[in-house]
Parts: structure tokens; C-alpha cells; sequence
């Protein structure tokens, strides 16, 4: 490391820091005209206001936005030193424009692996907090009332309710089948069935009971069962849970264990698994494609390049968008979908930097 890669460095990581916490202020002031009524109306108190919810929220924001940040100082910075003809100067010097981006991917590292622990480790911690102050003193209750929800109990046993309230933790509706070798050989109806969360135990209520045999069908009726499930209530929901508040050993649990149930959710799991792995790795794509774009200099100026800057890292959101959405809803892999940008837009910095200045 020389003089001139700690130059660049300073200048990556100023410019970056610099704009994210002007933009965080400018976000925050904004939500705070917007949210003042309710927390006036709700009396939520200074001290959570701001440590439970605005300071919970600036690792959430910082990582979303990392990327397009990160792009963004890039090209600032290094239009601003081209148009001083310090990269002319740099090249000059005998150093080529692969060893000048040197400090650039180590910048750029560093905040790939800032944002690979804040999207895995600590915004689900912070998630936690910010989520209970918004349905303590910002969201009104609601009723969490799902419908038809099929879920699987263990391999062959089936699960059904017609609908189930996750306030009060009943069912209506409910049927279980047991199924071996594509045959039906138990089977249970009840009008509704509840879960008692102080013994973690389910119970249904006027049942029938269905033993069904190759020559004969026994029957067994009662008012009141208990019964072992491997279900909580939040598994008869319809909803996509939230999966910002599981770490990534946790969501990669949560994924397994949802494939047992076969939740038809598990499209929107997997894709959030992979998009904590891939973000890092488009920091460092889009970091070397704003350094090749912008160390020419040209007449535009600083204007220029950042509008071209501007209109990539857009780019980049709108195809990740795009291909998650075939990813959730059609054939198209999880993997592939979250993976493939990335794959191209790499393909486009290979090519900016051959064609930045020698």
C-alpha cells in the first residue's frame, strides 16, 4: 500500500460516509413530519423514539442503499480527480489502471463485508426492536385472519384449516389426513381447534375420527382432543413472514423446515437467502464499473458521468427486480434470478475496464 492507495481510500470511504449520513438525515426528517402525530397520538417517549426506532433504523436504510451509495461515491470522487487530471498524472507515472484499482476493491471490500454482516447478523437484531416500536406506538392492530391454508405436519401428514385468527389462536375448519403409498388410512375433522400458548399444546374440538382400513372404516367421536403438532399458529398464516428478523443461520433453518411444511411461500424465502449473499458481491461489481466510467476525463464534467453513474446503478435495481419477480411467481431459479445480474453487470465492468484510459 502507497501514498496514493491510502489517497483513494480516504476519498472511497469519505465520499461514502459522507453522502450516506446526509442522506440518512434528510430521510429522518422526513419521517419524522410524517409519523409526529402518531407518536403524539400513541405518547411514545423520546428515548424510544430515538433509540428504539431511529437508530434501529439507520443500519436497515444504510444497507439497503449500500450499493447505490457505494456506486454513487465512486463516480463523484473519481470524476472530480479525473477533471483535476490526477489520473492522468497517476497513469503518467507508469502505474497501469488494473494496479490503480487496487484501493478501490480493497474500499470496496471492506464495505462488502460491512453490509454481509449487517444484512445477516445485526439488522435482524435491530429489526426486532423496530418492529415492536412500530406496533406499539405506530400500526394500529390488526386481525390476521387467513384463509384455506394447507400446511404439512410431517411427511404424509397433512394439514388444513378453513381459517385461522392469529389473535385469539383458533382454527375453524380443521382437517388433518394421514397418507401412506398414496393411500388414505386416517383421517380427522373437528369444527375448530385451538392453541393454548401457556402448555404450547394444540387441542381440537367436536371431532370425528376416520381409521381406514383396506376392508372397514372405523369411527371415534368426542368433544375436546389433544393432539401434538409440529405447527405454532404463525404457520397457519397466509403471510410471507418476516424474514428481516432471522439471522442467516436462522432463515437457512427456517427455509428447511418450511420445505417439510410445504409452504408455498418458500420462493420469497430463498430468494432473500441468496440476495444476503449477492448485494456484497454487486458493491464490488458496481465499484469497478464507476471507476472505469468515470477516470476519463471529459467535457460533461463531474454532471455527466454521474448522470451515466446514476442511470446503471438503476439499471442494476430494475433487473434485480425484475428477475426476482420471475423467480417468486414463475420457473425461473431462485439462484439464477438473484445470481444473474450480477453475472452481467460483471461481464460490463470486464468490458469498462478495458476500454478506461492506459
Amino acid at each position: 500500500m502507497k501514498k496514493i492507495d491510502w489517497y483513494i481510500i480516504k476519498k472511497f470511504l469519505g465520499t461514502f460516509f459522507f453522502t450516506m449520513i446526509l442522506i440518512i438525515v434528510i430521510v429522518i426528517i422526513f419521517d419524522i413530519s410524517e409519523k409526529l402525530d402518531d407518536f403524539l397520538k400513541n405518547q411514545a417517549p423520546l428515548k424510544e423514539i430515538v433509540f428504539s426506532y431511529y437508530l434501529t433504523f439507520i443500519p436497515y436504510f444504510t444497507n439497503m442503499f449500500s450499493s447505490l451509495f457505494t456506486f454513487i461515491a465512486v463516480v463523484f470522487f473519481t470524476s472530480k480527480i479525473a477533471a483535476n487530471t490526477e489520473i492522468i498524472a497517476i497513469l503518467s507515472s507508469g502505474i497501469s489502471f488494473r494496479r490503480l484499482l487496487r484501493p478501490y476493491l480493497v474500499a470496496a471490500t471492506f464495505l462488502a463485508v460491512l453490509s454481509f454482516y449487517l444484512a445477516n447478523f445485526l439488522i435482524p437484531q435491530t429489526n426486532k426492536i423496530r418492529y415492536a416500536f412500530e406496533d406499539k406506538y405506530i400500526f394500529s392492530k390488526h386481525n390476521n385472519n387467513s384463509r384455506n391454508i394447507h400446511v404439512q405436519n410431517s411427511p404424509g401428514t397433512l394439514l388444513y384449516v378453513e381459517s385461522f385468527n392469529n389473535d385469539d389462536n383458533r382454527g375453524r375448519g380443521f382437517t388433518m389426513e394421514k397418507v401412506s403409498k398414496h393411500q388414505m388410512f386416517y383421517k380427522m375433522k373437528a369444527r375448530d381447534i385451538t392453541f393454548d400458548s401457556l402448555s404450547n399444546s394444540w387441542e381440537v374440538h367436536h371431532y370425528m375420527i376416520y381409521n381406514i382400513a383396506l376392508d372397514s372404516i372405523s369411527y371415534e367421536y368426542g368433544d375436546t382432543l389433544a393432539i401434538a403438532l409440529n405447527v405454532i399458529p404463525s404457520d397457519f398464516s397466509s403471510r410471507i413472514k418476516r424474514m428481516d428478523v432471522m439471522n442467516y443461520f436462522e432463515l437457512d433453518s427456517f427455509i428447511e423446515s418450511e420445505k417439510i411444511k410445504g409452504s408455498k411461500n418458500i420462493k420469497f424465502y430463498e430468494v432473500e437467502r441468496h440476495k444476503r449473499v449477492s448485494f456484497p458481491f454487486a458493491t464490488l461489481i458496481l465499484t469497478i464499473i464507476g471507476a472505469s466510467l468515470s477516470s476519463r476525463k471529459s467535457r460533461g464534467g463531474i454532471g455527466l458521468h454521474l448522470a451515466f453513474g446514476i442511470l446503471i446503478s438503476f439499471a442494476y435495481i430494475i433487473f434485480m427486480q425484475i428477475s426476482t419477480v420471475f423467480a417468486t411467481f414463475g420457473t425461473l431459479s431462485p439462484f439464477v434470478a438473484v445470481w444473474i445480474p450480477n453475472f452481467l453487470f460483471a461481464i460490463l465492468a470486464v468490458l469498462l475496464v478495458r476500454l478506461a484510459p492506459k
